[in-house]
């Protein structure tokens, strides 16, 4: 199975009740998936050693999902392994002072990643045509307008070679439910909980419309959305891990040309 079996067909209406969050593929538990998971792993560092080598091209991956689906997790895990001198990492909470002073893509665009760099988006710039859409801040007409500057700054990102990798990391509510009740439960984890998911948590059906209007609007040949079932973890890292890869290899990547004077240095020691 490939990354492409996450990946949503463009202009095709998506029901995310229609998507199993307890799909595992061909694999059938953690054990079957570590030996793949291991191999994906060291495919990824071979890949980004050769993206920040080259230094002409990024990465960007969009990490999204209801409370508890494990964006943090993808990132320790499935891409835990990137060298962090090449790696980093934007959490979107909610807008400060200063952002919400700005357009709405503004405190996004600061952080794209550098050519030769990998970033991950942990929530990111759909947010704001997602919470601000469930909670009514803006209506169908602004959000529309949204889903086109989106497009066309995705365009922008991609025509200064950034690599945009849209992920959604889809659970189900009764698993949200129970990693809600963990969080209270284990004392290790309750410093994770907010009283706020279970407001947001009310707003499921809502949100999941939402979502479905993002990857309807902004699911693009170039840009697509990837829906990778999450509620067992290991399939969702392996899932990522396949789709990060061969996003990598689409780059043709390339190690710089060698400066011929080396040889000759070669030769003197």
């Amino acid at each position: 199975m490939s990354g492409n079996h996450f990946q949503l067909e463009y202009g095709k209406k998506v029901r995310l009740e229609s998507i199993d969050p307890n799909e595992t593929g061909a694999l059938h538990d953690r054990e079957e998936a570590e030996p793949n998971i291991e191999r994906l792993s060291e495919r990824l560092e071979t890949l980004q050693n050769i993206l920040y080598a080259e230094k002409k091209q990024s990465v960007l991956f969009v990490i999204q999902g209801m409370d508890c689906s494990g964006k943090d997790g993808v990132v320790k895990r499935a891409l835990g392994r990137l060298h962090p001198q090449g790696f980093q990492v934007s959490s979107f909470r909610t807008p400060t002072e200063e952002e919400s002073a700005h357009d709405f893509l503004w405190r996004a665009h600061k952080v794209v990643p550098a050519k030769g760099m990998i970033g991950a988006f942990i929530r990111s710039y759909y947010e704001d045509v997602l919470i601000t859409r469930v909670h009514n801040s803006i209506n169908d007409s602004e959000a529309k307008k949204r889903f086109k500057h989106i497009n066309r700054f995705e365009k922008l990102l991609e025509s200064s070679g950034v690599k945009i990798v849209k992920i959604f990391l889809h659970i189900s509510k009764d698993f949200q439910l129970a990693k809600l009740r963990n969080r209270i439960t284990d004392p290790t984890k309750r410093w994770k909980f907010d009283k706020n998911d279970l407001v947001e948590r009310e707003s499921w059906d809502e949100y999941q419309k939402a979502y479905e209007d993002v990857f309807k609007q902004c699911s693009t040949p170039s840009a697509p959305w990837y829906i990778v079932p999450a509620n067992h973890r290991w399939y969702r890292d392996w899932g990522v891990l396949q789709i990060a890869v061969e996003a990598l290899e689409s780059m043709n990547l390339a190690y710089p040309e060698s400066d011929p004077e080396l040889d000759q240095l070669l030769d003197q020691l």
